[in-house]
C-alpha cells in the first residue's frame, strides 16, 4: 500500500470518528419546541454502548445472601451502617434492643439493594418511635394518677359510689388501694367482714346485758380489736365496764369497721374511678395524633418494600 492510500485510509478514519463525536455532542445538545414554538431542552441517552447503562450497586454482602440464602452480612452491615440507626436510637436508649429489632426486620423482609435495606430500616425506625410513644403514655397517665391521688379537695373515693352513704375519704390510702391486688382485695374483704360481724356481736351481748356481759362481748371482738381496747383502759380512755366498752364500740369501732367494709367492698370500683380521672385524655390528643402518623407512614413504607419485591420478581 502506497503512502498516499494510507493516508487516505488515516483521513476517513478520523472523520468517521469526528463524525460520530459530533453525533453524540448533537444527542447531548438536543432542543425540542412546546406547543408555543419556545425551545425546550430535552435529556437523551448519550450512547447506546454498556459505558452508559449505570448498574445497581450490589454490595458483596447482597450478592453472598442472593447465592446462599443467608442474610447474615447483610443483617450485620445494616446493624454497622445504617444511617438512620445512628440517628434513630437516643444516648440514653438501648441500641442493642434496637439492633435486634433490625435484624429481625432485615431477616422477615431480605432486602436486596441499598433502596430496600433504607426501608426495612425506615421500619424499624418507625416501630422505635412507637415505642417512645407508648413511653410517653404511660408517664403522661401515671403524671395524672399522682395529681388524682394527692388531691385534697376531690377524691375518686366518693366518686366511685356516690350513691353509698357513710363513706368517708378520711383515713383513705389510695395508693395503697390502687397497688392491691386481686388476693389482697379478697382478703381485706374477708378481714372487715369479720371485724365487722364481731363487732355487732359484740355490741348484742352488751345490749342483752347479764353478769358475763362484758367478758362475753370482749372475747367476741377479733384478736386486734381486743389489744386496741385493752391499749384503752391503760391510757384511761375508758373504764374497764361493759358501759365504757359499749361506749368505745359505738363512738370509735363500730364507724371504723363500717368505713373499711366499705372501702374493702369498693376497692375495684375505687380503682376504676381513681385510674378513668387520672388518664386525662387532653394530655394524649398530641400523643393520638403522632401515632397516627407513625402507623400511616408505617403502611407507605411497608406498601413501598412489597412493591420493589414485587417488580424485582418480575
Amino acid at each position: 500500500m502506497s503512502p498516499t492510500q494510507q493516508q487516505t485510509i488515516h483521513d476517513s478514519s478520523r472523520s468517521l470518528a469526528d463524525q460520530a463525536s459530533g453525533s453524540v455532542a448533537g444527542l447531548r445538545d438536543t432542543t425540542d419546541t412546546n406547543h408555543g414554538g419556545q425551545a425546550m431542552p430535552t435529556t437523551e441517552a448519550e450512547s447506546m454502548n454498556e459505558k452508559a447503562v449505570i448498574p445497581l450497586p450490589v454490595t458483596q454482602d447482597v450478592a453472598l445472601a442472593a447465592t446462599t440464602g443467608r442474610y447474615d452480612a447483610v443483617r450485620f452491615n445494616a446493624l454497622k451502617h445504617g444511617i438512620l440507626s445512628k440517628l434513630t436510637v437516643l444516648a440514653h436508649e438501648d441500641q442493642a434492643e434496637f439492633a435486634e429489632l433490625l435484624a429481625a426486620l432485615i431477616e422477615e423482609h431480605r432486602p436486596t439493594g441499598m433502596t430496600e435495606r433504607h426501608l426495612v430500616e425506615e421500619l424499624a425506625a418507625i416501630i422505635w418511635r412507637k415505642r417512645r410513644v407508648l413511653l410517653a403514655e404511660g408517664a403522661a397517665i401515671n403524671r395524672g394518677l399522682r395529681s388524682v391521688t394527692q388531691s385534697q379537695n376531690d377524691s375518686p373515693l366518693l366518686a366511685a359510689a356516690p350513691f353509698e352513704r357513710g363513706l368517708s375519704k378520711d383515713g383513705c390510702d389510695l395508693p395503697d388501694l390502687l397497688t392491691a391486688s386481686s388476693e389482697e382485695i379478697a382478703e381485706r374483704q374477708r378481714h372487715a367482714e369479720l371485724d365487722l360481724a364481731a363487732t355487732r356481736k359484740a355490741t348484742a351481748i352488751l345490749r342483752k346485758g347479764g353478769p358475763q356481759a362484758y367478758e362475753k362481748a370482749r372475747r367476741a371482738l377479733i384478736q386486734e380489736s381486743r389489744d386496741w381496747w385493752d391499749e384503752q383502759i391503760e391510757e384511761e380512755e375508758y373504764p374497764a365496764t361493759a358501759e365504757g366498752l359499749a361506749q368505745f364500740i359505738r363512738k370509735t369501732l363500730e364507724p371504723i369497721g363500717i368505713r373499711m367494709e366499705q372501702e374493702a367492698r369498693l376497692i375495684p370500683a375505687i380503682q376504676v374511678q381513681t385510674l378513668g380521672e387520672g388518664l386525662q385524655v387532653h394530655r394524649l390528643e398530641k400523643l393520638n395524633r403522632y401515632e397516627t402518623h407513625l402507623d400511616r407512614k408505617f403502611e407507605r413504607t411497608l406498601a413501598m418494600i412489597l412493591k420493589l419485591k414485587q417488580l424485582r420478581g418480575g
